[in-house]
């Protein structure tokens, strides 16, 4: 399958030439839709628009990354090199470093990553449930993507527990305060407060950033949406690039009424739907036309492709999740085995849920078939990764107190719980961070001379590295400072003495080793992605690189290039494609969803067919829906029925019954007579 035309389609003509004003691009699945902004981004320039005053925002650093070079191939690489092209969280760190004076935040704020936030909101809610705290994370997280502050939630609360997590919220917004840190929530609610109210501001960014696109328009939530509104101002030059059949992140803050809500707020829209797809069978699309017509539309769309039909799409019956597994990796050896060059990166399986991998695993291993789970533990949250954040972190802003444990503990240097016990006390009643309290005059109050001076000799240090940090760019200068900080505080000898598996300590260490490589090249300049992708920008001193690590590492994406069959979530599929798409467990109560205390809504069952949907749209050449006989609920063994979007698909093929196990043994059986006839033949003309 080709991936893009060789030149736009009309569609995509027109919504490269439209700068009239407000735009939507309705962009189907496989339609091209990166074509389109890149080459929108050309357009501008020829319009007139300076590099820096475009602004193209996607939602995770790879996604951006792929535009930035698809950009520079289009408009050469001084031109690209001033694009805004990033994230919304990256963006949001762009405005609160230029302007979180306005807020009270200095310029080296902290980023909070998800586990800081979890131990902070356990200290305001003095709590030390897990889930307790991650329930309060969670509702938090969600109130804050509805624009709400702590007084706007408790006003909005609807139950008890709700009225105690606005209460923790309070708490937890003053701690924020108290640190001069952020949330990721914060990097786009705080900017948006800012534009609302601040004339001077809102005014200085809309002549900055004079023309916006938005990738992915539909996964916005309702205060991505607000910012997208003062970023545009009443000039409303924009470009939103989504998809409405697309929108499965409700559970998320996600809402499809942004879509809704354009053509009302903004009635001179100008709405261009993407239809032709690039990436899939007419067998495929059908099925997925057929899926998604059962929704109410808020957009007319219906893909097609000049591919041809292609393989029908299949319909598996398996007996239960064993069976299935085996079934799946049958078929995966059937098509290898039919020739051609079709390598394990070619497939995936795709489910709703993730507990459903495990049979998956257990069966490739067996069949000695790789495989990665997509959405296992990252690299980054590794212990002995999140120990060096924390360090660099605390460089970053002293009075963060989650990063001052972590760096002042890890490794251990005498100083004892109970002097960091009274350290708090004292920083609590003086209201002062634990690293401002480190140097208080009257900190011999609470804590022995033996104590300060360790305390001291830790924050000497760390002056002296923040200040190293601060005037040192290039890859090759911030390798020699981080491997001399290691070198420093001993961490080698800390991972060693804190394994006892030399081959487990030694894995640790290279990985820190990669770590250090990987800010390096950023300090450099240069950023790998994992595809192999590599984008030039300026050089960056550590200090600089430290602040938006938590942004960074927290949208980056890895492996991507191995050659692997992939496991992965149909959340976790969205965006990506494969030649050869297993959808496992397409029953009723898996997909869709469905738990024994809840009511499947209208609303509900629709961005389950959307899920549905993408998973389809995933699969390129050939598309295998498994449906089981029986399933596991629980300890018991319970009978499944076929999920309601296998009727929707309106598939003219009877269900396939017959096992690809016994294709496989035909294939074999075959090849193995081949062999044996051109033996017999050699030995004849010998």
């Amino acid at each position: 399958m080709s991936s893009a035309p060789p030149s736009l389609n009309p569609a995509q003509l027109e919504a490269v030439h439209y700068l009239g004003g407000p735009c939507l691009v309705l962009a189907g699945a496989g339609s091209g839709k990166t074509r389109v902004i890149t080459h929108k981004i050309a357009r501008l320039l020829q319009a007139g628009y300076e590099p820096a005053q475009i602004a193209a925002i996607t939602f995770t650093n790879k996604a951006a990354a792929e535009m930035r070079e698809r950009a520079k191939q289009l408009v050469g690489p001084k031109a690209a090199k001033h694009l805004a092209i990033s994230t919304f969280h990256s963006l949001g760190v762009r405005f609160l470093r230029s302007e979180g004076a306005r807020l009270g935040l200095k310029e080296q704020f902290s980023i909070l990553d998800s586990d800081d936030v979890l131990g902070i909101l356990k200290d305001a809610g003095g709590s030390s449930d897990n889930a307790l705290a991650r329930s309060w994370q969670w509702t938090i997280s969600l109130w804050k993507n509805q624009g709400l502050n702590s007084d706007g939630a408790e006003a909005a609360a609807c139950n008890d527990n709700e009225r105690v997590a606005a209460r923790v919220m309070k708490r937890y917004e003053e701690r924020l305060s108290a640190y001069q840190a952020v949330d990721f929530d914060d990097l786009i609610g705080l900017p948006h407060q800012l534009l609302l109210r601040d004339e001077e501001c809102r005014t200085k960014w809309q002549n900055t950033l004079r023309y916006v696109l938005v990738d992915e328009y539909q996964d916005t939530n309702a205060i991505q949406y607000e910012l997208l509104k003062s970023l545009v101002g009443d000039r409303a030059m924009f470009t939103a690039v989504g998809d409405d059949d697309q929108s499965i992140y409700g559970w998320r803050g996600a809402t499809i009424e942004n879509l809704r809500r354009l053509p009302e707020e903004y009635p001179q829209l100008k709405v261009i739907p993407l239809e032709q797809n690039y990436r899939s069978t007419g067998s495929i699309l059908r099925a997925a036309n057929c899926v998604i017509a059962n929704n109410p539309k808020l957009f007319e769309k219906k893909l097609w492709s000049d591919f041809g039909d292609g393989e029908p799409v299949r319909v598996i019956e398996c007996d239960g999740e064993e069976h299935e597994a085996e079934r799946a990796v049958a078929r995966i050896q059937s098509l290898r085995a039919q020739g051609g060059d079709v390598q394990f990166k070619d497939f995936a399986i795709l489910y709703r849920a993730n507990h459903q991998a495990r049979v998956f695993e257990k069966a490739l291993r067996k069949a000695e078939m790789p495989y990665k789970v997509s959405g296992g533990q990252s690299f980054f949250d590794r212990a002995e990764i999140k120990d060096l954040c924390g360090w660099l972190r605390l460089l970053v802003n002293n009075d963060d107190d989650p990063a001052f444990l972590r760096a002042v503990t890890t490794p251990k240097r005498g100083i004892g719980h109970q002097t960091l016990g009274n350290l708090g006390e004292f920083a609590g009643k003086w209201k002062v961070s634990l690293y401002e309290a480190l140097f208080a005059e009257s900190l011999g109050t609470a804590i022995s001379a033996r104590a300060i001076g360790s305390l001291h000799e830790f924050g000497r240090y760390v002056n002296d590295l923040e200040y190293r940090a601060r005037n040192t760019t290039g890859s090759e200068d911030a390798k020699a400072l981080l491997m001399g900080w290691l070198k420093d505080i001993d961490y080698e000898k800390h991972l060693y003495e804190g394994e006892d598996s030399e081959k487990l300590a030694a894995s640790r260490w290279s990985n820190v080793l990669d770590f250090v490589d990987w800010i390096a090249k950023r300090c450099g300049g240069e950023i790998e992605n994992d595809g192999g992708l590599t984008v030039e920008t300026e050089k960056k001193s550590v200090l600089e690189v430290a602040q938006t690590i938590s942004v960074i590492i927290s949208l980056a994406e890895r492996g991507d290039d191995q050659n692997v069959i992939t496991l992965s979530t149909l959340h976790a599929s969205k965006g990506l494609e494969w030649p050869h798409v297993v959808l496992a467990g397409v029953n009723e109560g898996l997909l869709p969803f469905k738990s024994d205390d809840e009511e499947m809504t209208p609303q509900r069952l629709e961005e389950e067919r959307r899920l549905m949907y993408v998973g389809i749209t995933r699969a390129r050449q050939t598309l295998a829906v498994n449906t089981l006989r029986r399933r596991k609920k629980g300890r018991d063994t319970v009978q499944a029925i076929p999920s309601r979007f296998i009727k929707e698909m309106k598939l003219h093929e009877v269900t396939v019954k017959e096992d690809p196990r016994e294709k496989l043994k035909a294939l074999r059986e075959a090849a193995a007579k081949r062999a044996a006839d051109s033996a017999a033949q050699a030995d004849t003309q010998r």
